[in-house]
């Protein structure tokens, strides 16, 4: 550690010369979040391999499940900005070009040949992997493909090999997967797979279609998640109103374009902006002038303040509960079920989207999360302790920190625990019945049909 040498402090505390600190002033605000650093963050582009904290136990632990939920990875936008030329992307994947990965040629190669493979429905109709030389709206790209590559290759070197989560007779029971029914979620989970099993056989992949974001499956009907949600958007309408700077920079670009502001704005620049910043590629020019770094930088901003606000509001906090009951009650008896003994199930992957992980990570109470990066992963680790086989413990993992001890259900634990992990009934207790108690309910049903006060 380098200290920076300071001038010797007279005694009422006032340095004479130097205002340099070895420890920054704790009244002073918390530093400026930098837009470009975040995008950076967000964008995730493979590079240096990533180091990791899944898979670390003391050695007399036994892993015994692992459950999965991705955000899928790099995509081209979901929106165009009006009158401007798309990003020139290729979404053809090809091995020489970067980013790439050792198994990318073979991973074309098995895809081509999937006919075995089990998927629900409009699932089977989808192509397996990205495969346009000029990217279609929302589809992965090559970046997307490789993410998911190493996600699965890292997990694999963890719980696969360290482990032995699952043996090279592995069986179709032993997984569980689920995706939403676009092309991008669908590959981002092939991707990942390929790279993680055992040995990939698409005899035993049987992928399950999951038509809500948010994986409510048969228990959607909740009145009181959606007036939330509306609140939230109202709180989103009012912070974006107030934000002059915000408001400034879409009307000049908006006089670039050539469209009316409210026209710019409702094509969501900041999505087409995004896949512009993270493939490299120089923002959009018109006869009239050039969308610039400073548009860029003011947009992001004011999404990087708005999750600020969001967190303070609670208003997506208590959206977030109502939202993720559902696949949060199905992994607790998953959980619950492998711990009593069954061995279906022990490894499973639900590959979603940044608002099916939001609310997640809200709902838990990790707020320290950035937003879900592209091919962002949390993992739920079960854990039973081998000098009390009875005693089953959690760990939660997103992008492989350990964020256990940042739960609301566990915050406190590891002050008076040496085991480095959650009480799985901590978890229990918490989705089963302290979930509802802010809305001064029993029960999932009771809380999605009470009055908000």
């Amino acid at each position: 550690v380098h200290l920076i040498p300071v001038n010797p402090i007279r005694e009422d505390g006032l340095n004479p010369k130097s205002r340099k600190r070895i420890m920054p002033d704790l009244l002073t605000e918390p530093p400026a979040i930098d837009p470009v650093y975040e995008a950076h963050v967000y964008c995730n582009i493979p590079t240096i391999a990533e180091r990791s904290m899944e898979g670390h136990a003391p050695h007399y632990f036994k892993l015994v499940s692992v459950q999965v939920l991705i955000r899928h990875g790099d995509r081209y936008p979901l929106y165009a900005i009006p009158k401007t030329k798309r990003p020139d992307i290729d979404c053809m994947l090809l091995p020489s070009r970067k980013p790439s990965h050792p198994q990318l040629e073979a991973f074309i190669k098995y895809m081509s040949k999937g006919s075995a493979a089990q998927m629900d429905g409009s699932l089977s109709s989808l192509p397996r992997y990205p495969s346009h030389s000029l990217c279609e709206m929302g589809e992965l790209t090559q970046t997307g493909v490789v993410q998911h590559l190493r996600n699965g290759q890292l997990l694999r070197e963890i719980y696969i090999s360290k482990h032995k989560l699952l043996l090279s007779d592995w069986t179709a029971k032993q997984l569980y997967l689920e995706t939403t029914g676009k092309s991008r979620t669908l590959q981002s989970a092939l991707a990942l797979l390929y790279t993680f099993l055992p040995d990939f056989d698409w005899k035993k992949i049987n992928l399950r279609h999951q038509w809500s974001t948010i994986f409510c499956s048969g228990s959607c009907d909740c009145p009181v998640r959606n007036h939330y949600l509306e609140e939230e958007q109202r709180r989103q309408y009012s912070l974006r109103v107030k934000n002059n700077d915000l408001e400034k920079i879409y009307v000049d670009m908006a006089k670039i374009v050539g469209i009316r502001t409210r026209q710019l704005r409702a094509s969501n620049p900041i999505d087409s902006l995004l896949c512009y910043f993270c493939h490299n590629v120089s923002f959009p020019c018109t006869k009239t002038g050039c969308i610039g770094m400073e548009h860029f930088k003011v947009i992001k901003r004011h999404q990087l303040e708005d999750e600020r606000e969001r967190q303070e509001k609670k208003l997506y906090f208590l959206y977030a509960l109502l939202a993720t009951h559902p696949l949060l009650n199905q992994t607790v008896n998953r959980l619950q079920r492998i711990a009593e003994g069954k061995k279906e199930e022990v490894f499973v992957l639900y590959s979603a989207h940044d608002v099916t992980l939001s609310p997640v990570l809200s709902a838990l109470g990790i707020t320290e999360a950035r937003f879900p990066r592209f091919a962002a992963r949390l993992v739920f680790e079960l854990w039973q302790d081998g000098k009390r086989p009875k005693e089953h413990f959690i760990r939660i993992l997103y992008n492989g920190a350990d964020v256990t001890f940042q739960t609301s259900f566990c915050k406190d634990y590891y002050k008076r625990s040496s085991k480095p992990m959650c009480p799985l009934e901590k978890f229990v207790n918490f989705v089963k019945r302290d979930m509802f108690l802010i809305f001064n309910s029993t029960s999932y049903y009771d809380a999605c049909h009470r009055r908000p006060l």
